[in-house]
């Protein structure tokens, strides 16, 4: 049995990857952005070990968060699934960041910098980083014309470069990225093709198998299949670049390898 975090489980792909880890026996602690959230998936997964409460548009019920975690701890795996879709207008949250960019990326890498090392970390990403852009003169978003879409599909990408960044910073870690594909969710959509459990299922895998094939670090997987992810992804300079502006805005920094 191993015990695993599971982010943003209260709905969608992190409720059915914590769904079928419990199912599966292990020891599972969700996480929902509030209280109402929190009661609803406690009902619907009662066998889980705890849940957590924390909006991660604010950095401090991130740190908050990540103090909470530890005390459930340690964690044989953390699945960071929670994130946010493309919007519609630039949306700043209390912090005064972007918001698409302080769910997806910055709240990510704290929980990961202040909690102790799990042996696994999974971080969902999505295809559609192949269409985002290293663009670190404006990770706000502040200087060029708001478009929804292409601030999502950079936040996945960055979502890519921090898994990377994090195999390489902590070897002893298995830290792997996951395209989930397009899955029937509230953020999907109806038309979507591929079922939730199929979107669940890689996150799972990477997160407690045997397999020699999940057992690797510094990769990215659709469908339990090594992809080539986009060329950025691998580029060091700036993924360093990424956990330094991550380290600035936040005040955390990512702890090297002991």
């Amino acid at each position: 049995m191993a015990t695993i975090f599971v982010t943003g489980s209260s709905a969608g792909i992190g409720r059915e990857t914590a769904a079928m880890l419990v199912q599966e026996g292990h020891r599972v602690v969700l996480h929902a952005r509030n209280k109402a959230r929190a009661a609803e998936v406690g009902k619907a997964l009662p066998a889980a070990a705890a849940v957590l409460v924390g909006d991660l548009e604010s950095l401090a019920e991130t740190t908050s968060l990540a103090r909470e975690a530890q005390e459930h701890g340690p964690y044989d795996a953390v699945v960071h699934n929670a994130g946010v879709g493309s919007a519609p207008q630039r949306q700043v949250t209390v912090d005064g960041w972007e918001r698409t960019f302080q769910v997806n990326v910055l709240a990510p890498y704290v929980l990961t910098a202040l909690m102790d090392r799990p042996q696994r970390l999974v971080y969902l990403a999505s295809g559609l980083h192949r269409g985002g852009t290293a663009s670190f003169g404006d990770v706000q978003h502040e200087k060029r014309p708001w478009a929804g879409m292409q601030a999502y599909s950079t936040s996945k990408l960055y979502d890519v470069m921090l898994a990377f960044a994090v195999a390489r910073c902590w070897p002893a870690v298995l830290s792997n990225a996951v395209d989930p594909g397009w899955v029937k969710t509230r953020m999907g959509g109806r038309g979507a093709p591929d079922p939730v459990a199929l979107g669940a299922d890689t996150p799972v895998w990477l997160a407690t198998s045997s397999s020699p094939e999940a057992l690797v670090t510094g990769r990215y997987f659709r469908h339990r299949q090594e992809e080539r992810a986009t060329a950025a992804a691998y580029d060091e300079d700036l993924q360093d670049r990424l956990l330094e502006i991550c380290r600035s805005l936040s005040g955390v920094p990512l702890r090297p390898a002991a």
